[in-house]
């Protein structure tokens, strides 16, 4: 008995985990990029109007 179809089955899972595992981390950061745009441009449009005694 062979024990290729075992071998290839745990390969294609670590593949398939560090695939969704990539993909999370991609969303993550492309969201988290956005909500520090957004904070960016809150912050320059306080900026300038600040009162300074």
């Amino acid at each position: 008995m062979t024990h290729l179809p075992y071998i290839v089955a745990s390969y294609g899972l670590a593949a398939i985990m560090a695939l969704v595992l990539s993909m999370g981390a991609a969303l993550r950061l492309k969201r988290d990029r956005a909500r520090l745009a957004a904070l960016e441009q809150t912050h320059n449009r306080n900026a300038g109007t600040s009162f300074t005694p």
